[in-house]
C-alpha cells in the first residue's frame, strides 16, 4: 500500500485557518486517527485512540485527529481532547476520500512527502499495531502496546464515505 495525498488539500484545523496539507507536513509526519462522531463504532474506539496518539506525544510526528463533522460536532464528541489535540474537520470527507478510508474508524500514518505508506481501517488491534509499530520505527519512539485491557473487541468501522 502506498497511497499518494495531494499537497495542496486544505485541512481545517478547529483554532486556526485552513492551510494546505504540504504546510502541516513541512517538519513532522503526520499521526492520523479519523472518526466519524455520529457512529458507534468511533465513539467506542476514542479512549483507546487518545491513548495511543498521547503516546507518541513527544516524537518528531504531529499526532491528529481527522473529524468528519463542523468544528462544533468535533468539539461536543472530542470534549476536552479537543484541547489537548491537533484536531482537523473534514465533514464533507475530501480528506477522507483522498486518504483512501473505506472504513471508520481509521489510524494513518502520512510521511513528509504526502505518503500514506500504511494504514488501518475499522478496529483491529493487530493492524492497529502495525500502524503504531511503523511510526515508531520511523520516528525512533516507543511503540504504544496494543490491545490493553479496556480496548474494545475487534469490529468493522462504519462507512467512510457517505
Amino acid at each position: 500500500m502506498n497511497i499518494q495525498t495531494s499537497p495542496d488539500t486544505q485541512l481545517q484545523p478547529l483554532n486556526g485557518e485552513a492551510r494546505p496539507l504540504e504546510q502541516w507536513l513541512t517538519t513532522f509526519h503526520l499521526a492520523t486517527i479519523v472518526l466519524d462522531p455520529f457512529t458507534n463504532e468511533s465513539a467506542w474506539i476514542l479512549p483507546t485512540a487518545v491513548r495511543i496518539l498521547r503516546q507518541f506525544a513527544g516524537a518528531s510526528v504531529r499526532t491528529n485527529f481527522v473529524i468528519t463533522a463542523t468544528p462544533n460536532e468535533a468539539r461536543e464528541f472530542l470534549g476536552p481532547h479537543a484541547e489537548e489535540f491537533l484536531v482537523f474537520c473534514d465533514p464533507a470527507r475530501a480528506f477522507v476520500k483522498q486518504l483512501g478510508a473505506t472504513e471508520l474508524p481509521a489510524f494513518v500514518y502520512i510521511q513528509i512527502d504526502g505518503s500514506i505508506p500504511v494504514s488501518a481501517q475499522g478496529w483491529n488491534a493487530k493492524a492497529w499495531s502495525s500502524v503504531a509499530a511503523h511510526i515508531a520505527d520511523a520516528v525512533s519512539w516507543s511503540k504504544p502496546s496494543i490491545p490493553v485491557a479496556g480496548d474494545p473487541g475487534t469490529f468493522k468501522g462504519s462507512p467512510a464515505l457517505v
